[in-house]
């Protein structure tokens, strides 16, 4: 028997079809239930017989510290999916800890959050939130020849990581006219979009080249603080930033600072340090800055293929085989 926890928003969307691959596969699946009242939790009896999770999307964050909670009182919890991709949170290493077996969602939402980063690019490359105050302010006003902006076809796109999201933001940017440079860990694979592959030990000579950064990279003991005030000096006077990958990977206060004087012509900005953006941040002020409350993953598809990937591994799982996504020690 498999006891699994899931929150009863999911069991109303997906437990029939859950229950009926689980019956097809010859998996005995017993569902429990996180309450819906915030500040209820799952019952000691309950707790004990859950050997497996799923932290699916409608859980965060009003759910979390109950789900954790139950998690961390689930002394016989063997295996956690997770709806995202990131698990730099403590949570997850003390689970790991344990010895339970965590696998993440990385590339169902990779489309979504690479189309938001696209959409930031080419809004800030045609003067878009210029457009936009002037509707505001309901004026006419064409831009001067001195103030056209530069032709997107033929600029650098540095891309730090190169997985599903920043695989996707590649292709769309190489097909607009990019000349795209990533920095990934490993050799580039047969097939990868970007014109160029280097190591994370170019990053430094890499950056002068970069009309646009763009970090899709996650949040590790080596990526914490990667984009300081020396690197960001090191881009070309008008590059632009895009960040769809942790706040805590820039300095931001440096950013800040670069924006304000305009040596980083704009930025496009989904995660924060800290998170949420404190509302007297001048990030939100800033007429070259467009913010999204770290919601570039929003799509209406996501739970689906949340789900489909999880059932994959809930069969693989029971099979005790290799789980898609698992995330290693």
């Amino acid at each position: 028997m498999t006891t699994l926890l899931v929150s009863t928003p999911f069991e109303r969307e997906f437990g029939p079809e859950l229950r009926a691959f689980a019956a097809s596969h010859g998996i005995a699946l017993d569902l429990v239930l996180l309450p819906e009242a915030v500040d209820a939790r799952v019952g000691a009896e309950d707790t004990a017989r859950i050997d497996a999770a799923l932290f699916s999307g409608d859980i965060h964050p009003e759910w979390s510290r109950s789900f954790y909670s139950t998690l961390r009182k689930a002394a016989g919890l063997k295996w956690l999916h997770v709806f995202n991709a990131g698990v730099d949170a403590p949570i997850f290493t003390e689970l790991m800890q344990r010895g339970v077996r965590l696998s993440t969602s990385s590339g169902t939402n990779a489309e979504a959050v690479a189309n938001s980063a696209l959409a930031g690019l080419l809004a800030l490359s045609r003067g878009l939130p210029g457009w936009m105050q002037l509707q505001r302010e309901r004026r006419w006003r064409k831009r001067t020849r001195g103030e056209a902006p530069p032709d997107l076809r033929g600029q650098t796109m540095l891309l730090i990581g190169a997985g599903a999201i920043g695989g996707h933001v590649a292709a769309v940017a190489r097909a607009i006219g990019l000349r795209v440079v990533a920095v990934r860990r490993g050799a580039a694979r047969d097939g990868d979009p970007a014109h160029e592959t280097h190591p994370p030990s170019a990053l430094a000579s890499l950056l002068p080249r970069a009309d646009w950064l763009v970090i899709a990279c996650p949040l590790t003991p080596q990526t914490r603080g990667l984009i300081d005030a020396v690197a960001l000096a090191s881009l070309p006077a008008g590059a632009h930033l895009i960040n769809i990958g942790r706040g805590e990977i820039v300095d931001q206060p440096a950013l800040v600072d670069a924006l304000a004087s305009g040596r980083l012509a704009g930025a496009y900005l989904d995660v924060f340090d800290p998170e949420p953006l404190p509302a007297e941040s001048p990030l939100w002020g800033m007429p070259n800055v467009i913010v999204s409350p770290h919601d570039a993953a929003s799509a209406a598809g996501n739970d689906r293929r949340v789900f489909e990937l999880f059932q994959r591994n809930l069969g693989r799982w029971q099979a005790g085989g290799d789980l898609d996504n698992e995330v290693r020690v």
